[in-house]
Parts: structure tokens; C-alpha cells; sequence
């Protein structure tokens, strides 16, 4: 585990030696506030529920962000329980609250590509926007101190396989 913690130290010392910057710091604050609690997912859920052509969607989307929050933030979170970088790390200054939840997975991610794979398959006009979404929340999380670069990665592959599973069954019960 040292070695994972030490290129995870790495790697969030690279951004912020980097690129970090009062412009990028602002962005990233808003973005992954619209990643707070799956907000964004669950009204573009909602939306795509309440509309006739993309109902369908939206129940996935719906199923794949209750999986994927059932295996990272109830099960995996809770067995894990890995600090946040921001406390392990000497003289970080959070730009946000600091969370009080564990750091892994990334329940930011994996919310966000949990729904991002499921429009990013069935309506692919929405793919590239929906993924560069998916994509700048989980970065935001990175640049913010509030996960490891392993969390994210995690968070993306629960959000990846559940949107997966949920396709899987899907395709299943339609053929």
C-alpha cells in the first residue's frame, strides 16, 4: 500500500506544481460542486425520466447510479477507510469543506461515469460532452486534495462496471 500512497503523493504534487492556479482553482471549485451528492447525475436522470423518447435511459442511469453507490459508498468506503490526502498531507490549504466521508473510492466518479457510460452508449449526441462532465469532476476531485489519484481511478472503474452490469441486464431482458 506504501507504494500506491507514494505515487498517489506523487502524482497530486505533480498537478499542483503544474498547473495549479487562482483561474483553475475557481473551475474546479464549481465543478465539483455540481458533483456533490450525485446531484447533477440525478437531475439528468430525472430529466431523462420524465421525457417519453429517452424514459428508458433514465431508468438506467437511475440503476446504475444506485449500484454504483451501493458498492463505493456503502461497502467499499466503509471496509476501506482510507484517510483523504488533505490529512496526510503536510500544509495542504482546502479550497472547499472538507469532506467527511472516506476517501475511497471517489463517490464523485463514480457517480459521475456510472451515468456518463449509460447516456454515452444510448444517446451518443451526448457522448463526448457527457464524458469530458464525467472526466472534469473526477480531475476537479484530484486537484482539490479530497481524493488520491488511486480513488479516482477506482471510483471510475465501479462507475464503468456498474453502468456495465446495468446494460448487461438490460440488453438481456430485451433480446
Amino acid at each position: 500500500m506504501n507504494f500506491i500512497q507514494n505515487i498517489d503523493i506523487y502524482l497530486l504534487d505533480f498537478i499542483h506544481k503544474s498547473i495549479a492556479n487562482d483561474f483553475l482553482d475557481k473551475i474546479m471549485i464549481f465543478i465539483t460542486s455540481i458533483g456533490n451528492l450525485g446531484l447533477i447525475w440525478i437531475a439528468i436522470s430525472v430529466l431523462l425520466l420524465i421525457s417519453k423518447k429517452y424514459r428508458r435511459v433514465g431508468m438506467l442511469c437511475t440503476a446504475s447510479l444506485i449500484l454504483s453507490s451501493l458498492i463505493g459508498e456503502v461497502v467499499l468506503k466503509n471496509l476501506v477507510q482510507r484517510g483523504r490526502p488533505f490529512t496526510a498531507i503536510e500544509g495542504i490549504n482546502l479550497l472547499i469543506k472538507a469532506p467527511k466521508s472516506f476517501s475511497f473510492p471517489s463517490g464523485h466518479t463514480a457517480s459521475s461515469f456510472a451515468v456518463a457510460i449509460v447516456i454515452g452508449r444510448k444517446i451518443k449526441s451526448f457522448k463526448l460532452p457527457i464524458y469530458i462532465l464525467a472526466f472534469a469532476i473526477a480531475f476537479s476531485r484530484l486537484y482539490l486534495y479530497v481524493h488520491y489519484p488511486s480513488d479516482v481511478l477506482v471510483g471510475a472503474l465501479i462507475g464503468i462496471i456498474s453502468a456495465n452490469i446495468i446494460l448487461y441486464i438490460y440488453n438481456k431482458q430485451n433480446f
